[in-house]
């Protein structure tokens, strides 16, 4: 029988028998030892759609796409593989092959790591092109790990060589470490942090918990210093505030200080100023996470610093623990292409879950975001996110008092904010302190002209109002109202219905 009447049987077979997994990946495999590579792919899919889990049929497909020049997929279909600490070999091979085209120095040195593993799936040709050489088997055992230092851009240096051993011991390596998936045009959500993480002795999958790098802070802000926006200072007395002043009616309901709120809006609308405002009202600790405090570029620990971040919030508590643009680390898991975006995803919840019910207890996680759509359906059930506040742009009154405590340190004659505010229809916070600068700057010029402090006045402003336009609330209640008018099967979004009224 010549191969194309054999993998005709197969095919046929497969046909036949299309749930039989052994005989559709021996088909696959036909297929691409033949160069059938599209037909190949079909089949590896269609194999490990029958058995998600198993590696050799992904390393199959990865292997059909690299060859097809689909690298991308190809990453994609590796991506849990190389998320192992001991990935297969062969996925780090292949991965090598598939990130040559878009980042040389990553692909050289997952090449260099798998192939140091196992020297018999070495690729002279993949390495000419790489332009190293091979790499020799590391010695089978190690007893005292020990990081390895870094390369360029963080990036793991070449293994290192056996140290050197004691009379009676076997040479003693350190362990080469694994690279991680470098962030390139095929995983967008993945941000590098500036600078390598330093690693625990183990190498990243050491067990040793990591500083975070977040900062606790004490706020000399209050909500005295928050113009209007009463029913989201509200919202967080009673989070955080009250059950900490009357424990004992709090808890005859069962109740405790702490939870999650989420806080969203406009961009500029004061949500950060809120969160600070509601630690400096407690007197709590306040650490403000920023991305870089979490992401990094070594798998598993973007996860390692979110998890010493929650657990240094709770050695403060009380503590108000905020998370700006949360949608970059509780976005969607149906929307991630990368396993390693979704695991964050994964230990953010269960960090907001807690090891138990006390966990959390006297942490009040604030989490802000203007584009909450976005954000995992997960992190609005009950016991996380439960509470999502909107912070709506300011009024007529809020704007008054916004402008009142803006200009309250600064040289002025009799104000009439309300006229102002009048004037400033669809401004937000940050738009009313733009406008104040703009007003002070011109009285400055004005100052130096007459060598002396000229106080500001109401001409002042309403002059620099004229000179400006809203920033994004427009912009922004545009894009909600899709939502609103068309996702909203839930009633999320039922609060933005009045401000979409007047949107023409």
């Amino acid at each position: 029988m010549t191969d194309e009447a054999a993998l005709n049987a197969l095919r046929e077979a497969a046909r036949l028998s299309p749930e039989n997994l052994p005989l559709r990946r021996h088909l696959a495999d036909q297929l691409l030892a033949s160069g059938n590579l599209s037909q190949a792919e079909t089949e590896y899919q269609a194999a490990l759609g029958l058995s998600p889990g198993d590696h050799g049929i992904a390393i199959g497909l990865a292997e059909a796409l690299v060859r097809q020049g689909k690298n991308e997929a190809a990453l994609t279909a590796l991506d849990p593989l190389l998320a192992m600490p001991e990935h297969p070999v062969r996925a780090g091979v292949l991965a090598a092959q598939a990130m040559l085209p878009v980042n040389r120095m990553a692909a050289a040195h997952w090449y260099r790591y798998s192939v140091a593993r196992d020297p018999s799936q070495a690729d002279p040709e993949l390495a000419h092109r790489l332009g190293i050489g091979q790499p020799s088997a590391p010695p089978p055992s190690s007893t005292s790990p020990s990081p390895i230092p870094s390369g360029p851009a963080g990036l793991p240096a070449q293994p290192p060589s056996p140290a050197p051993a004691a009379p009676t011991q076997q040479p003693s390596p350190a362990p080469a470490q694994q690279p991680s998936l470098i962030p390139t045009a095929h995983s967008p959500s993945v941000v590098p942090a500036p600078h390598a993480q330093p690693q625990a002795a183990g190498g990243p999958y050491g067990s040793a918990d990591v500083e975070p790098t977040a900062e606790v802070e004490h706020s000399p802000v209050t909500f005295a210093d928050v113009a209007g926006m009463d029913t989201v200072k509200e919202a967080l007395r009673m989070k955080l505030l009250l059950p900490t002043q009357q424990p004992e009616l709090f808890a005859a309901y069962g109740k405790r200080a702490g939870g999650g709120v989420l806080l969203y809006g406009p961009p500029g609308a004061g949500k950060t100023h809120l969160a600070r405002a509601a630690a400096g009202e407690l007197g709590a600790a306040f650490v403000n996470v920023g991305l870089a405090d979490i992401l990094d570029m070594w798998t598993g620990s973007s996860e390692r610093n979110l998890r010493a971040t929650f657990a240094m919030a709770r050695r403060n508590r009380p503590c108000v623990l905020f998370f700006d643009e949360v949608d970059a680390l509780a976005a969607r898991r149906s929307d991630m292409r990368q396993a390693h975006s979704r695991q964050i995803v994964n230990q953010f919840l269960a960090e907001l879950d807690g090891v138990d019910e006390h966990a959390n207890e006297g942490v009040l996680v604030l989490a802000a975001t203007n584009a909450p759509w976005y954000i995992d359906a997960a992190f609005r059930r009950p016991g996380r996110f439960d509470q999502m506040v909107f912070v709506p742009p300011p009024d007529t009154v809020a704007r008054a008092a916004m402008l009142s405590l803006m200009c309250r340190d600064k040289p002025q004659a009799k104000m009439d904010f309300d006229k102002v505010a009048r004037a400033t229809e669809g401004f937000v916070g940050a738009d009313l302190k733009g406008l104040v600068d703009r007003a002070v700057e011109a009285k400055l010029h004005e100052s130096i002209r007459a060598g002396r402090p000229i106080p500001l006045a109401t001409g002042d402003l309403m002059t620099a109002a004229k000179t400006m336009r809203p920033t994004a609330v427009r912009e922004w209640l545009g894009t909600a109202r899709n939502y609103v008018l068309h996702a909203n099967e839930s009633g999320a979004w039922d609060e933005l219905l009045p401000w979409l009224r007047d949107l023409r």
